[in-house]
């Protein structure tokens, strides 16, 4: 008997939150990078005031993505080492029911992070990281990184540098996200007018990785 996709995406989602609530390893990992990143960027921009509010942008979504990144790398890893890959790949599932169930954990480990990390930033760097619009741009980026990171976790789990080798092939495809996160979050901080465009670019560029991401999945995980 078939299970109903909507079933199944929450079954695979669920099974990574009650991993995560037994361990704590995957989210505690994340935070603490995470937290050490901030602090080590905020020590270095001490002494120079406006570099400081400028990079403050910057350093919020190069935080997330390698954060993101580690999240990605033992989350797939997890699932081929024990074999729960091939048993998801053998059981009457859909392929695009398991893609958006590991994407959903995936962004829903990253969010936690961002969120927890957007009131520490605002007391170290002294700018209002809890504005409902960056708070927003913030949960839409993350929703298209961890499409295209839950992909490229799959392309480069079965490789033995697997840790390595994700970064290095993620980043260059990432880089028209990364930019355009930056500029609407850097919008939103300065109350430029122009932070809508970049954000309406932000969502565009999210769906498209989401889309393509989903029709892709298949071909990847089979090979």
């Amino acid at each position: 008997m078939k299970t109903s996709y909507v079933a199944a995406v929450l079954a695979i989602a669920g099974k990574d939150l009650r991993v995560e609530l037994r361990s704590r390893e995957l989210l505690s990992l994340m935070l603490i990078f995470a937290l050490l990143s901030i602090l080590v960027f905020s020590f270095a921009l001490e002494l120079d005031r406006v570099a400081r509010e400028e990079a403050v942008s910057g350093v919020l979504w190069v935080t997330l993505i390698f954060a993101s990144l580690l999240g990605l790398n033992r989350s797939l890893a997890q699932e081929y080492d024990q074999g729960n890959l091939d048993a998801l790949l053998l059981a009457p599932l859909s392929r695009t029911a398991i893609f958006i169930g590991k994407f959903a954990g995936n962004a829903l480990f990253t969010g936690l992070v961002a969120l927890l990390l957007l009131p520490l930033m605002t007391a170290l760097y002294g700018k209002n990281m809890l504005d409902p619009r960056l708070v927003l741009t913030t949960l839409v980026g993350i929703a298209g990184f961890c499409a295209l990171g839950t992909l490229m976790a799959t392309l480069t789990v079965k490789t033995r540098a697997r840790e390595a080798l994700l970064p290095v092939a993620m980043m260059p495809l990432a880089l028209p996200f990364l930019l355009t996160a930056v500029r609407a979050t850097k919008g939103i901080l300065t109350n430029a007018t122009e932070w809508q465009a970049w954000f309406q670019l932000l969502a565009g560029v999210a769906l498209i990785y989401l889309v393509l991401c989903l029709l892709l999945f298949r071909f990847v995980v089979e090979e």
